[in-house]
Parts: structure tokens; C-alpha cells; sequence
């Protein structure tokens, strides 16, 4: 009886060492699982079972449920514990509450405008133009998208589209999904976010090398980071971006209503361009900083909707805001696959939509550009295959990446835009094969 009591505590003081460390966690858990049901619900219109069962069914989050539906709030928890609720608002997508949360407070809704003009994709959406090009060889296109699609168990493929000169050359869905399905972008929407700089430098509103204007770092010594150090993440600032963790990056997405402010609070670690650290909190802080460059809040929802996405006919498109009413444009940009390619069109043709100049030419050359310390695979906000990690793509190749595999290459020596979304990421998604397949199809 003694050996099964002493049996019996040690298990007891083991539990409760166990949940002493990961009770928190539980707060990410059901926050993710809270925040991905309801966007994925309500923005992209997928069955709240189809969620839980394949977006949601990863580790971990997969331990919580969906605990109650009220209007467009969602509430999810681990077990009846911790749970958190997500709201979602007309135009600002759905935000996580936190402490402190009124729902009386009303944020400006961003003013929308919908391309209508006769015009095929991608200037239009009046249907798309037919055309065979002599020069590529379409059984190893689709040779090529086969091998993505297949085997889904694997690389957990959606959707691929392959544009060759303005012209959809292939384009295919999985079942459930359809060129009408928003696809959450994940970190996708960082680059979507540092085009709006492109965007205000050519408009002569700021210059991307002139001091980052946060007044908190003015007397200390991270007055001389500068809008290009954050656009490179080579600031210097200290960020831990780890999403098996408590971390910084889990806590900002999770936890906090202002999230530009956890950048801006972190202290330096080193000077401007020693280091290069990925930083979702980077992005956010420039989502912040942008919304400083206008006089009122009405104004900085507008200006990325009236001055790139609506501007190019991205009329899916819906930037998800946190409860303070900041764009997270580290993580939350929605949009559908062709809509996502429009946005890879813009920067295979420099800026020029359709006769009309967005952002200099220059900009996509300094996007492009690789950045110190990273190795040739991280320019201003793009990620580059100048260091040639993928060895049978073109050197040129530069990409919008995101979590779980959303990709845009963009491939200028061969007039070529790709997307891909999915579930799974590399090593399951062979990007090396899939681009090298595709490039090698068009002579």
C-alpha cells in the first residue's frame, strides 16, 4: 500500500509539474484555434468542421475545440480551459479580445472600391484570354503540377496557378477549394505591407532610408535604425520568432491589442545591419509607423486598399486588424490565388499596372536585392534565390512567402508569376523541382 501511495504522488507531483508549464500555453492554443476558425469561417466561408479537421488539425492546436458560436464571435478552448473568443468586424476582419476590450468603440471600415471594366485577368474580371504559346511545353507544365497535386497526404497542396506573360497558362484547385476561396496568406501579407512604403516613397511622402520616426528611441541608441533596417529586419532589435513556444512573436499575435507596440519596446542587441533576424514584430511596427504617416485612422485604412489592392483590381483582399484597429501585416492578409498572382504580377512588371506606375521601377530592384547577413535569401520584405538555394531556378527568382507553403515566385527572366497555397511546407512542398519543372517547360 505504501509503494502504490508513493507510485500515486510521484504521478501527482509530475501532473502538476506538467500542467504548472504548460497551462499557459493553453492560452495560445485556444487562441489559435479561436482566431483561425472564425477568419476561415467568416472571411473565407469554409465549414467550421473542414477547419477543425485539416487547418486546425496540427499539433497541439488539435487539442482544442470549438466552444460557442454567437453572431460572427467565436469561442474555442482546450477542455473548457482558457478560453478565448474572436470577434469579427465588417472590413477589419476578426481580432482575438483581449484584456480591456470595448465593444463599443467603433473603428473606421475601409472604403472599398471594385474594378469593373470589360477586361480579362488580370486587368479585368471579365473571364481570361485564351492563347498557346509556341514555346512552352505544356505536358511539362502539367507534368510539373501533377507532382504538387497528387500527392496530397505529402505535400498537402490547394491551389497552384502559373501565369506566363499575363496569360493563365494552368490553374488548379483541390476539392473545396475554387478561384473564388480566399487563401489566408500567412506572412505573405509582410510583403503586401512593405509595398505600401514602395507606394509612399514614389509618392514623395517619406524616404525609406531616412530614420525610423518612432519618438520612444529618439534619446537612445535606437534613433539611428532607420525605415530600410526594418524593411531588411536588420535592426538589431532584439525578437524571438518561435511558434512551438511562448515567445515573442506568440505572445504579440495572441495576447497583445496593440501590436506594433512590441517591437517598438524591444531594446537593441546590436547595431543597424549586424545581425539579420526574421521579426514578424518588425512588420507590425511598420504597420504602426504607417499609420502615424496620416492625420486620422479613416485614412490609414484606406491607403492600402485606394492605393495598391483595390488599384489592381484585388477586390478579395481583406487585411485583418487587431483590436486596436493596427493591420497585422505580419500574418493576416486574405485574399483568392488569382488575386494573390495580381499582386505577383505588379512586381514582375515594376510597378506598372496596366499603364499606370504604383511604385518606382527602382523598388523592385531594392526589394530584390539581398540583404546582409542573410545569406542571398532575404531582400526588403521578399525572400531571393540569389544565393542560389534552389539550384535549378532561376538565380532571378524572388517570392512572397508564408506559413505552410503560401508562395508567389516571381521569375522576371522567365515572364513567369507562380502561386502555390497549401497545408505543407518544405521539405514535403520540393520547390527546387516544382519552379525547376515549370522553368525549364518555357524556352
Amino acid at each position: 500500500m505504501k509503494i502504490f501511495k508513493r507510485i500515486l504522488l510521484v504521478i501527482l507531483v509530475l501532473l502538476g509539474i506538467a500542467i504548472f508549464f504548460n497551462y499557459p500555453k493553453l492560452n495560445f492554443i485556444s487562441g489559435y484555434a479561436s482566431k483561425n476558425l472564425a477568419s476561415s469561417h467568416f472571411i473565407a466561408h469554409r465549414d467550421y468542421s473542414d477547419i477543425i479537421n485539416n487547418d486546425n488539425n496540427m499539433p497541439l492546436i488539435k487539442l482544442a475545440e470549438l466552444s460557442k458560436v454567437e453572431g460572427e464571435n467565436v469561442t474555442a478552448s482546450v477542455y473548457d480551459l482558457m478560453p478565448r473568443e474572436t470577434v469579427c468586424r465588417e472590413g477589419l476582419g476578426c481580432a482575438l479580445i483581449t484584456d480591456g476590450y470595448d465593444a463599443t468603440i467603433k473603428l473606421p471600415v475601409p472604403r472599398r472600391s471594385i474594378l469593373e471594366n470589360n477586361l480579362p485577368f488580370p486587368y479585368g474580371n471579365s473571364g481570361t484570354k485564351d492563347s498557346v504559346f509556341t514555346n512552352i511545353n505544356y505536358d511539362g507544365i502539367n507534368n510539373a503540377i501533377n507532382g504538387v497535386l497528387s500527392d496530397y497526404e505529402t505535400q498537402m497542396t490547394r491551389t497552384v496557378m502559373v501565369i506566363y506573360k499575363d496569360h493563365i497558362i494552368a490553374e488548379e484547385y483541390i476539392e473545396g477549394f475554387s478561384k473564388d476561396t480566399r487563401i489566408l496568406g500567412w506572412s505573405m501579407t509582410k510583403s503586401v505591407l512593405a509595398t505600401l512604403y514602395g507606394i509612399l516613397e514614389y509618392q514623395g511622402k517619406l524616404d525609406v532610408t531616412s530614420p525610423a520616426p518612432v519618438a520612444s528611441w529618439k534619446n537612445d541608441e535606437r534613433k539611428s535604425i532607420t525605415l530600410n533596417n526594418l524593411l531588411r529586419m536588420q535592426s538589431g532589435l532584439e525578437w524571438e520568432e518561435d511558434y512551438a513556444s511562448i515567445s515573442d512573436v506568440t505572445k504579440m499575435l495572441f495576447m497583445e491589442a496593440d501590436m506594433p507596440s512590441v517591437q517598438m519596446n524591444k531594446e537593441a542587441i546590436a547595431a543597424p545591419t549586424e545581425i539579420w533576424n526574421y521579426s514578424s514584430g518588425t512588420t507590425n511596427l511598420l504597420s504602426g509607423i504607417l499609420r502615424d504617416q496620416f492625420k486620422t485612422h479613416q485614412e490609414y485604412v484606406d491607403f492600402p486598399y485606394q492605393e495598391l489592392i483595390d488599384k489592381i483590381g484585388m477586390n478579395s483582399m481583406i487585411m485583418e486588424a487587431d483590436i486596436a484597429g493596427n493591420f497585422v501585416g505580419s500574418s493576416y492578409g486574405w485574399a483568392t490565388t488569382r488575386d494573390w498572382a495580381k499582386f505577383g504580377l505588379l512586381y514582375l512588371h515594376r510597378g506598372n499596372w496596366n499603364e499606370t506606375q504604383l511604385f518606382a521601377p527602382e523598388w523592385t530592384d531594392y526589394v530584390s536585392r539581398p540583404t546582409k547577413n542573410s545569406d542571398g535569401v532575404y531582400g526588403a520584405h521578399f525572400w531571393l534565390n540569389a544565393g542560389g538555394k534552389y539550384p535549378d531556378v532561376p538565380r532571378d527568382m524572388y517570392s512572397v512567402n508564408g506559413f505552410q507553403g503560401q508562395r508567389v515566385y516571381i521569375i522576371p527572366s522567365k515572364d513567369l508569376v507562380v502561386v502555390r497555397t497549401g497545408l505543407g511546407q518544405e521539405p514535403l512542398f520540393d520547390v527546387n523541382k516544382f519552379l525547376g519543372e515549370l522553368s525549364a517547360a518555357i524556352n
